[in-house]
C-alpha cells in the first residue's frame, strides 16, 4: 500500500487496515519459524506497511 492511499481513508478505515496487518504480519511470523515461508521479504515489507499506518494514523490524530 502506498502512503498516497492510506492517506485518503479515514482513522477508523485504517484502524482496520493495520488491524488486518498485524494478522497477516503475526501469521508471516508463525510460518517462518515453522520453515513453510518461501519469501522471507514478506515479513520486513508487512513490518514496514504497519509503521507506515501507524505514522498516518498518528499525523491524522495531531
Amino acid at each position: 500500500m502506498l502512503a498516497k492511499d492510506l492517506r485518503e481513508k479515514g482513522i477508523e478505515e485504517l484502524k482496520v487496515v493495520l488491524l488486518d496487518l498485524l494478522k497477516d504480519h503475526f501469521s508471516l511470523r508463525m510460518e517462518h519459524r515453522s520453515g513453510q515461508l518461501s519469501d522471507t521479504s514478506k515479513l520486513a515489507k508487512t513490518k514496514k506497511t504497519i509503521a507506515r499506518v501507524k505514522t498516518i494514523i498518528r499525523e491524522k490524530q495531531v
